[in-house]
């Protein structure tokens, strides 16, 4: 059974049962600070499971894309070492929020599997929770009597609170669960080994398929558990292992959900996957090819739903991800260029029907992922360079841990290679000094992103919070529910609810409200922030009222307010002028919109020219000065605003009901607070404009206030200009004057310093020592930078066993000179990159070159002597 159609069946078969069919959420969460990615098929359900919303539906199923980098089974280094565990991977799911619970799950699972699938019941297994005293939880005896009658007894075991009882997380919603495991070992293996005893003991053909889970309790910040008003069952069914079972082979990446990827890796590289490796240059390409053919999916699929690479949080993340693969081809496949962005065409080809997205994105996602390779590609290049100078540096047979995590921090330079180099030339690598500062800056990380919450303290029962702030900037309102949060980034802060709130909550690229509200009493409480999670919007203060109960009036900040306003609808206008100017496939690829400025990244794939910006710029104030009123419709159905022309972002979640934001021409769905007519904003101005990824362009502009003190700011700049030059008539022609008399200066003191060297070559050749058959000399000259060059060639015309160092200072800074001749570098292995390496150190800085030239520059100058005098081991 194809790919394809085990998906199909899924969905069909939970449809048939009244559930409805939704789309995948994107791979990338933009709305949950809790999460980076959609690591489990509920995690775009998590408002209904708290109760902060309710579902469009009691029942719904889906194929969710899920990216899984850390946790239980799921550590990134382990991925493509085994045959069963990806990073992304589809989640095959159905719920009920409040409706059934596990006598219909539980039958509905056995009659897809066994009835739908035509699993054979005799390679299944299923697991029930044995219960904890510890929580107070007692053994589950509907779920195993409900098992007893579709499958022998002797095939339900019992699973301790690792394996069986499913948590949120630290605090949230949580339940026993029911797992479904299959055994595809052959004939033989399972005479030998009873699969009871390999369920959950992480065997390869003994695997889980299939969770139930069975949410009844809430997990409290003191560990404790309360009962859910609503029992919810929540599933999930890993696609690419149902897969394996119904093709009947032994490994995910033997289905055609990895095959054409397989494929097609083996034709680019011209290496050659085996299903069953016959040694370990063998198993060691295998490997090579899971870790590429699994990675370039998760890159792909986050790329196209809207995160790019990048040094920080879920940016660095796929870039974490993408190297991996890259390294594993560079070192076990021998791929020195980049390659990894043609399986970009297969994959789409693969998967477009059933995620659009990655069709639509296809260009854009082969041009990042290029990009990234030729980057990294470049970094391994520098850092074989740096682990070469170590090399040849060291006099000890172990090398230092914490040099090669630099490299390993510095240059993503990965450590099993620094590991292998070393092994090649008879050294040994401090695995645990590496490991240690491995943990140490895991444990910073931690300790930057841990937020300890404590339980919401309920005020007053509130179903739904409003939001009115649309329409109103302060209104009286109460105080539903509150809780203290701790980190490291903000404190110790209170989130604070309220039954209404004029307070716009960060999302869409939009920062949130600031503000404060105040009691009759004359307490005053400013608020730092409003942000919005599971449906609920928080507003963060630094304390609480002395007075909790009764009414409080809350204020926003009209000032910070207003400014924003202008941005974000600056912002719309931007992405109207670029699609007109520069053509329609620019879209929005993320953007940041705060009182003070806007930033907005698009797709293009050049750099926009400044007569582009200069159009732009115009095309903006030209809506601006048209004075285009806001044209806002609330509540309006997704399909019907797409149908009227209204643009929908890639990689952003909309409901049913979608908001519509208008002026003139331009109609994007948005939830952002705007202007009411494009005259608020005043001016439009672009301060940059530069590549932030390959296809990716990034601007930065100011809009109202921010751009008057643009103005003021280079008025000033000109007046000081204008005094500088003594107040000339036309000082762009002043300045013209002055950089030809400056170019003609330069050519003079070039002259001139030739001939210094020129002069100077007679009396240095005179001061020629000769050591071990070789004329040395190592001297200060007073010259610059590219004089000492001209010398040192000059020098290297009187004979062919010539070894120089010339020592220079420019403005208070050194800088070193070597020249050998080529006859030396090949007769004597003498190489001038390393001398200057070595001898840069004592003027505290360093450098490079080639074998015959190079030069190091430095922050110290009194450490030249010693430098000239060590300069001399090198001959002897």
């Amino acid at each position: 059974m194809k790919s394809q159609e085990v998906r199909k069946q899924f969905l069909d078969f939970f449809q048939s049962k009244g559930h409805l069919i939704v789309p995948s959420a994107p791979i990338v969460l933009k709305d949950d600070p809790t999460l980076m990615f959609n690591n489990s098929g509920m995690a775009q359900f998590k408002e209904y499971f708290l109760g902060n919303a309710k579902p469009k539906s009691q029942r719904i199923a889906d194929s969710q894309k899920c990216l899984r980098v850390s946790g239980k089974h799921n550590d990134l280094e382990e991925v493509g070492i085994d045959t069963y565990h990806h990073t992304m991977f589809e989640m095959l799911g159905n719920w009920s929020f409040g409706d059934y619970f596990k006598k219909e799950a539980i039958h509905w699972a056995w009659e897809l599997l066994t009835e739908v699938y035509k699993i054979d019941k005799d390679i299944l297994y299923v697991t029930v929770f044995e219960g904890s005293e510890e929580e107070n939880v007692p053994f589950d005896q509907e779920a195993y009597d409900i098992w007893k009658t579709l499958i022998a007894e002797d095939r339900i075991l019992l699973g301790n609170k690792k394996d069986n009882f499913w948590e949120m997380g630290d605090q949230g919603p949580c339940g026993p669960c029911s797992e479904i495991h299959v055994d595809i070992r052959s004939a033989e293996e399972k005479a030998k080994t009873d699969g009871r005893t390999l369920v959950n003991a992480d065997h390869p053909h003994v695997v889980e398929i299939w969770n139930n889970v069975f949410m009844e309790f809430n997990r409290k910040a003191d560990g404790s558990l309360e009962k859910l008003p609503a029992q919810h069952v929540d599933t999930g069914m890993g696609f690419e292992r149902l897969c394996m079972v119904l093709q009947n082979v032994q490994s995910n990446y033997d289905t055609d959900v990895f095959s054409p990827i397989i494929k097609e890796i083996e034709e680019i590289t011209g290496s050659k996957y085996t299903i069953k490796a016959s040694d370990d240059e063998e198993e060691k390409i295998n490997i090579a090819i899971r870790v590429i053919a699994d990675h370039v999916r998760a890159v792909a699929f986050a790329i196209a739903d809207g995160q790019l690479p990048s040094n920080t949080g879920a940016g660095y993340v796929i870039r974490r991800i993408l190297r991996r693969a890259i390294r594993y081809g560079f070192t076990f496949l021998n791929t020195k260029e980049p390659f990894i962005y043609k399986l970009v065409e297969v994959l789409s080809a693969q998967m477009g029907d059933s995620f659009p997205e990655i069709r639509s994105q296809k260009t854009l996602v082969t041009n990042v992922i290029r990009e990234e390779e030729n980057s990294f590609l470049r970094a391994l290049d520098q850092g074989l360079v740096l682990l070469e100078t170590i090399i040849v540096n060291t006099t000890e047979k172990v090398i230092s841990g914490k040099k090669a995590f630099e490299l390993y921090d510095t240059y993503g330079f990965p450590i099993d290679l620094t590991a292998l180099i070393l092994s090649e030339n008879g050294l040994e690598l401090d695995e645990a000094e590496f490991e240690s500062e491995l943990q140490k800056q895991k444990d910073r990380s931690r300790a930057a992103s841990k937020v300890k919450a404590g339980d919401w303290q309920i005020l007053v029962d509130d179903e739904e919070e409003e939001f009115i702030g649309y329409d109103h900037t302060h209104a009286k309102v109460k105080i539903t529910r509150y809780r203290k949060v701790e980190s490291v980034k903000d404190g110790e802060v209170y989130q604070i609810v309220f039954n209404m709130t004029p307070f716009y909550p960060e999302g869409g690229g939009q920062v949130g409200d600031r503000g404060y509200f105040e009691a009759g009493n004359g307490d005053v409480i400013y608020i730092i922030d409003t942000k919005k999670e599971n449906n609920v919007i928080s507003h963060l203060a630094k304390e609480l009222p002395s007075n909790l109960s009764g009414f409080f009036t809350a204020y926003v900040d009209q000032d910070n307010r207003k400014s924003s306003a202008s941005n974000h609808s600056a912002t719309h206008l931007m992405h109207q002028a670029l699609r007109h100017i520069l053509g329609t496939h620019v879209e929005q690829k993320g953007s940041l919109v705060n009182s003070k400025n806007l930033r907005f990244d698009f797709s293009h794939f050049s750099k926009v020219t400044d007569e582009e910006l200069q159009q732009v710029e115009d095309f903006v104030n030209a809506r601006i000065q048209e004075q285009l009123p806001l044209i806002e419709r609330r509540n309006v159905p997704f399909a019907q605003a797409v149908e009227e022309g209204a643009m929908a972002l890639f990689g952003e979640k909309y409901g049913d009901n979608v908001r519509a934001i208008k002026f003139g021409d331009s109609m994007e769905l948005c939830g952002g607070i705007h202007v009411n007519n494009t005259a608020d904003i005043w001016y439009f101005k672009i301060v940059s404009e530069g590549a932030v990824a390959a296809g990716i362009r990034r601007i930065e502009a100011i809009t109202s206030g921010a751009v008057k003190e643009y103005f003021h700011r280079q008025s000033d700049k000109l007046k000081e200009i204008n005094e500088v030059l003594k107040n000339a008539q036309d000082p762009i022609k002043a300045v013209v004057s002055l950089q030809e008399d400056n170019a003609k200066l330069k050519k003079q003191l070039e002259v001139l310093l030739k001939d210094k060297a020129k002069n100077m070559k007679g009396d240095l050749a005179k001061e020629l020592q000769e050591i071990n058959g070789i004329q040395f000399l190592a001297k200060q000259v007073d010259l610059n930078a590219e004089g000492a060059k001209d010398l040192a060639y000059e020098l290297g015309t009187l004979g062919t066993n010539l070894f120089l160092v010339l020592a220079t200072v420019e403005e208070g800074k050194p800088m070193l000179t070597c020249y050998i001749s080529k006859e030396l570098v090949a007769d004597r292995k003498l190489n001038a990159g390393q001398v200057v390496r070595e001898l840069g150190k004592h003027i505290q800085g360093g450098g490079g070159g080639q074998p015959f030239f190079a030069t190091a520059g430095g922050r110290n100058a009194e450490g030249i002597p010693l430098a000239l005098e060590n300069s001399l081991e090198f001959v002897k």
